[in-house]
């Protein structure tokens, strides 16, 4: 018997509401009694009969059941799973109109926005295909080794057979592995639509269905380039339509064979390797390992074109070159601040900034704007036809003739930050990470990089994590003295550790959602040992701190989000605390930066015991989450 409506409406209660606009989330916002309801499979202006699937403290979950007054631009989902799969939220919405309203969302985060109000959001671009076009597909793992999604709102699992989204490709592979994945909780399949190669992660032994997997990488052509792209590497999932994006940037940053370009944010080397031919040179900085490795593979035989691996606001503001145009194509969180300052200063006559987020794009173009910049044309680009989601490609130039242009000498705090870079100093870090550089400059530390090739697997299986932290640490800081005259060598290494298990590394994406699953709502243990080898006074010093970390009850979703970015692969345990986004810890008791990957009070104690000058360490009173610091507690230890 169907329940009624209250006045404290409980699941399975069906309300009648006049739905409004679209939130973040795709679905329609309403209001029942004072209170916001999220409406799943409506259409702004529609009057609905929905049922109640959630219901939290601060709003109701609500899914459309029947429709009243139906909008023009309602269709009948193509897709037996479309309610109880939540993937498609827009299958009941007209081609035509899911490109309106992206395009309408858009301009209406710009708006928000100072000196955006008033920009012409241009119609969309559409996808050469709105069903079969991706190339990448999560799924997760439910009873009886099937293959099937998460419900966004109620969380139950659905088994899918098919996915009218998915590349015929990966539906072909999916029919293989249904009902054989029971080894693992989670699994990828992504394909290359113009090469038919596969990557299928992880990888399964136990069955003998005819199709491999455990790829590390895979093979995929844009525009007659073949790409290969490694497991935790970021790559579009819609293979057609971005070929017509990379058009379209070209065209636009109207590249001559006198420019610089950098492409920020370069993933496996798409933009700079199709562009180079147009320009002098490129430079493409992008901070995943992976992914530069993909990258220089990828542009064998390009001879114009310089990786660095980095952060973009670390190795922008650090150029020892003027572009003229800049690629800008950062993960949904957008572009860290300090990249849009050293972008400010350098003035690249053009920028093409590349976004999947219309929140973080306005944030962004608002600081550009109240620059040098005048942004001189928005497209979007539909990459997720079906979805909510939207790509937006926004061309700036330099508003006028301004002085910036004229001026192509470096600003004088880039070409000091050159200059110490370059600088010889008494202290070297054998590390790549950009986690601990950042946090040494926080010292105001002087130092050189030269990183270790050391292997880091156990040589002992059953050696405590505080043990294996200092082996390596120490490790990492002697071979890299064996190959100076003088000078300190700083190395450090982290390890997370969870009931006696260690957590590296994640060897690929699957693993890394492995890693992220097992820790979440528990208290783990992160460990970062320290080790400064004198060359000069013949010593070795080797010490570690400890931080208990709890993590959050984040989602599946947040997991494959978080991974799809590959930010957590060089990371032990798969995740980085500070990230802005994930934010995945809820506390940590101890050292803050220990569990970053060093921690500073005990670093700078220890640099004065060897005589190097950290100028800012009686300044630095650590970020707030420092408060239950313990790492002055205890001395290191003599090798």
């Amino acid at each position: 018997m169907e329940r009624t409506t209250t006045i404290e409406p409980a699941v399975g209660d069906r309300l009648e509401l006049i739905l409004e606009g679209m939130v973040s989330s795709g679905e329609c916002a309403a209001r029942w009694n004072g209170e916001v309801a999220t409406v799943f499979g409506g259409i702004p202006g529609e009057r609905v009969v929905a049922e109640l699937v959630r219901k939290q403290r601060d709003r109701i979950a609500a899914r459309v059941v029947e429709v009243l007054d139906a909008s023009p631009h309602r269709v009948t989902p193509k897709c037996e799973y479309f309610w109880p799969c939540t993937g498609c939220q827009w299958q009941h919405i007209s081609y035509e109109h899911q490109l309106e309203l992206k395009r309408e969302w858009i301009e209406a985060r710009l708006a928000e926005k100072p000196g955006l109000d008033g920009l012409t959001v241009l119609p969309p671009v559409a996808s050469v295909n709105t069903t079969g076009y991706r190339n990448h597909a999560r799924f997760t793992i439910g009873p009886g080794g099937t293959l099937g999604y998460v419900n966004h709102t109620t969380r139950r699992f659905l088994r899918v057979d098919k996915c009218d989204l998915m590349h015929p490709g990966i539906n072909d592979a999916l029919a293989k592995l249904q009902e054989h994945a029971s080894e693992t909780t989670q699994l990828s399949i992504r394909y290359g639509v113009n090469t038919g190669d596969y990557l299928i992660q992880p990888k399964l032994v136990g069955w003998n269905i005819g199709l491999e997997s455990g790829q590390k990488t895979y093979q995929e052509s844009i525009l007659g380039r073949e790409f290969r792209v490694a497991s935790p590497s970021f790559f579009q999932v819609n293979t057609p339509t971005t070929e017509g994006m990379v058009k379209l940037v070209g065209e636009q940053l109207q590249l001559t064979p006198d420019d610089v370009l950098v492409d920020a944010y370069a993933g496996v080397g798409v933009f700079a390797s199709l562009l180079a031919d147009r320009c002098k040179q490129v430079l493409a900085i992008e901070e995943s390992s992976a992914a530069v490795k993909d990258a220089r593979f990828n542009a064998e035989g390009i001879p114009n074109i310089e990786f660095r691996l980095g952060k973009t606001e670390d190795v922008m503001g650090t150029l020892d070159i003027v572009p003229d145009a800049v690629i800008l194509d950062p993960s949904r969180a957008g572009c860290d601040k300090r990249a849009l300052d050293a972008i400010i200063k350098l003035a690249p006559k053009r920028i093409a900034y590349i976004s999947c987020e219309p929140e973080a794009l306005a944030r962004d173009l608002a600081i550009l704007v109240a620059g040098p910049f005048q942004v001189d044309m928005v497209q979007p680009v539909d990459l997720f036809p079906n979805t909510h989601h939207t790509e937006c490609i926004v061309i700036l130039s330099l508003r006028g003739d301004s002085a910036a242009s004229d001026d192509l000498s470096l600003p004088e705090e880039t070409a000091a930050a050159d200059d110490k870079t370059q600088a010889t100093t008494n202290l070297i870090l054998a590390s790549e990470s950009p986690r601990r550089r950042e946090l040494l400059k926080d010292l105001g530390v002087e130092y050189d990089i030269q990183v270790s090739s050391v292997d880091e697997t156990p040589e002992n299986p059953a050696v405590t994590p505080e043990a294996l932290a200092e082996e390596l640490a120490l490790k990492k800081a002697r071979a890299v003295a064996a190959g100076q005259m003088s000078g300190i060598i700083l190395g450090a290494d982290t390890v997370v550790t969870l009931d006696r298990r260690i957590y590296g590394k994640p060897a690929d994406s699957q693993e890394a959602i492995s890693m992220l699953g097992e820790l979440r709502d528990k208290t783990h243990t992160v460990v970062t040992a320290v080790a400064i080898v004198n060359i000069d006074a013949g010593t070795s010093t080797v010490t570690h701190d400890a931080t208990q970390v709890t993590m959050r009850d984040y989602t599946d979703d947040e997991i494959a989000d978080y991974v799809a970015t590959g930010s957590c692969m060089d990371k032990a345990g798969s995740y980085a605390i500070q990230d802005p986004t994930f934010h995945p810890a809820a506390t940590a008791d101890g050292c803050y930066t220990n569990v970053i990957g060093l921690p500073l009070c005990r670093v700078a104690k220890m640099l004065a015991t060897d005589g190097v000058d950290a100028p800012q360490a009686s300044n630095w009173g650590g970020p707030a989450n420092c408060s239950g610091c313990t790492s002055l507690k205890s001395e290191g230890r003599q090798q």
